[in-house]
């Protein structure tokens, strides 16, 4: 049997060599993809979005918001929250003197 057969079979229909033969036999290679998220984009949108940036919890994203801190970045539009991420970065870092 080959690899592509063994796959096929329900897990309670291989014998324990196959089992063992199917675990050695194929493992594949990492994935080398980046996240799901987009590093590259611009904007990132609600305090979703400013968590993401800092990879940090919503009540933490919240406040950072309400700090002030990065308000430059920001653009709101009623409950619309649109931040350039770049900016908020490079605002957070000199706020807590950061490096460059």
């Amino acid at each position: 049997m080959t690899v592509k057969d063994l796959k096929q079979k329900h897990l309670f229909e291989l014998t324990g060599e196959e089992f063992i033969f199917l675990q050695q036999n194929s493992i594949e290679p990492p994935h080398t993809e980046k996240p799901i998220e987009n590093v590259n984009e611009r904007y990132v949108y609600g305090i979703k979005g400013i968590a993401s940036i800092f990879h940090c919890s919503i009540p933490t994203a919240n406040r950072i918001k309400r700090s002030g801190v990065i308000d430059s970045a920001i653009t709101q539009l009623g409950r619309k929250i649109i931040c350039d991420r770049e900016i908020a970065i490079e605002l957070l870092k000199k706020k807590r003197g950061g490096r460059k």
